[in-house]
């Protein structure tokens, strides 16, 4: 009788922070456009006030980026994630007593700081470090549990009108340690610390020369480019990547207001939050489709369409209920946005990291992913800073949303443009090469 395959250790690791990254979704990237509104009720804040306090977080995170990157790199996820995992719950606990505005930044500096260190960077070095030819796949299949945290938006909408917003926050810092905490224990730093391989690659002892050949064509099976954060900050494609993902970072990062925008165009409350928690249909559908397609076709064209994809929703988004033309669209330009933005922005987040993985290799990825983190944050701290002001002087979200689309069309001929991998692994050595001469040019002098 054969015995049961275990599964690869690899997978266990996106299980776990799987489910953190689902929970962190459904209560704060996704959900927390459904606090806001109440908040704003109780204490009569200005969207502006409200919308600088998540660009602090935005650009905070994007600061702390790099040294949680090379934290991971050096000593592992455990202790790095344990630590967010308290500050984060910590967090929400505070918030749910706040009286006053700078209680609420004061919240907000504590979850920044605390999901800096427990949650998405943390989850996407470890995964990365134990794939290579399945990277894309399990990538994908990590964020794909944050698109599922976005379908819950209505029960969470409903949950705060039945037990109310500080119930609500003091639940979801406790939720947070019940189930971030034993997640921990699940994080491991690279495969090969413990007799493994990336991808489940078995390695076999050679008894033939048959045997001895398939050994060889396993080990070719994990080979990989290696560049440090040192080589990718001079290469043109980390800045040009980094830019394309910003702008889409720029667009995304405004979803705190969608829900709200949905309600000033019209929608009734009960559409508003359904649309608002329909996108993530379209999201998981992107994640999803890129586990299956991400590690078969050239990435760089797919993120392209990704770019495009997100360029029409959001277009979609900024139409509803408008008039062009002296033509009212209605509700039509609605699918667009719950649709192509769902998928578009649910496809570009696994694409990106991967490729930073199929680029640079996993010996500085931590750091790579922190840095590119860092330059994504700054983008993303400016779209709500700039959608909350533009209401305020125009009591509209429609132009905002206008100006982010085309912002984001910029996104699309920089993708397509991207280099292949092995143009730009002949770049990094020849920094190599010219770097080690000079260094050497100058001992000699």
């Amino acid at each position: 009788m054969k015995s049961i395959k275990q599964p690869f250790y690899g997978w266990w690791i996106v299980g776990a922070g799987g489910i953190v990254q689902w929970y962190t979704s459904a209560v704060f990237w996704r959900g927390f456009q459904a606090f806001v509104p109440p908040i704003l009720e109780t204490f009569g804040w200005s969207r502006g006030a409200t919308a600088a306090a998540i660009s602090l977080q935005r650009s905070e995170s994007g600061m702390i980026s790099p040294f949680v990157g090379a934290l991971l790199d050096k000593y592992g996820p455990r202790k790095v994630m344990a630590f967010g995992v308290l500050v984060t719950g910590s967090g929400f606990i505070f918030m749910s007593y706040m009286q006053t505005l700078w209680h609420f930044y004061l919240a907000i500096t504590l979850l920044t700081l605390g999901m800096s260190f427990g949650t998405f960077i943390v989850f996407v070095v470890s995964v990365a470090n134990w794939f290579i030819q399945k990277r894309a796949r399990a990538l994908a299949t990590l964020m794909s549990f944050s698109a599922i945290g976005g379908i819950t938006l209505p029960i969470l909408v409903a949950s705060i009108d039945h037990f109310g917003w500080r119930e609500m926050l003091f639940a979801t810092g406790v939720g947070f340690w019940i189930v971030g905490f034993p997640a921990t224990l699940v994080m491991r730093k690279r495969p090969e610390d413990h007799g493994m391989l990336p991808d489940g690659v078995v390695e076999e002892e050679p008894d033939d020369v048959g045997s001895s050949a398939r050994r060889v064509k396993r080990m070719a099976f994990v080979r990989e480019q290696t560049i440090t954060m040192r080589q990718a900050i001079k290469l043109r494609f980390f800045w040009q990547l980094a830019i394309v993902t910003s702008l889409g970072q720029l667009v995304s990062s405004t979803n705190l207001f969608h829900f709200s925008a949905l309600l000033e165009y019209g929608i009734t409350t009960a559409l508003a939050a359904s649309a608002a928690g329909a996108v993530a249909i379209g999201d998981l559908g992107g994640r999803a489709g890129i586990a299956v397609l991400g590690d078969r076709f050239d990435k760089r064209r797919m993120l392209t369409v990704a770019m495009i994809m997100q360029s029409i929703g959001v277009a979609g988004l900024a139409s509803i209920n408008s008039t062009v033309l002296g033509v009212n669209l209605g509700l039509w330009p609605l699918p667009l946005f719950v649709v192509f933005f769902g998928f578009g922005f649910g496809s570009s987040i696994p694409l990106r990291l991967s490729i930073l993985g199929d680029y640079f290799g996993r010996a500085s990825y931590g750091s790579i992913v922190g840095l590119m983190s860092s330059v994504n944050a700054i983008f993303g701290a400016a779209g709500p800073a700039m959608v909350g002001l533009i209401y305020d002087l125009k009591e509209s979200y429609r132009l905002g949303f206008t100006i982010l689309t085309i912002v984001l069309v910029i996104s699309i001929p920089l993708a397509l443009g991207l280099e292949p991998a092995h143009r730009v692994a002949a770049k990094a050595r020849a920094i190599t090469r010219r770097s080690y001469r000079e260094r050497n040019r100058f001992e000699s002098n």
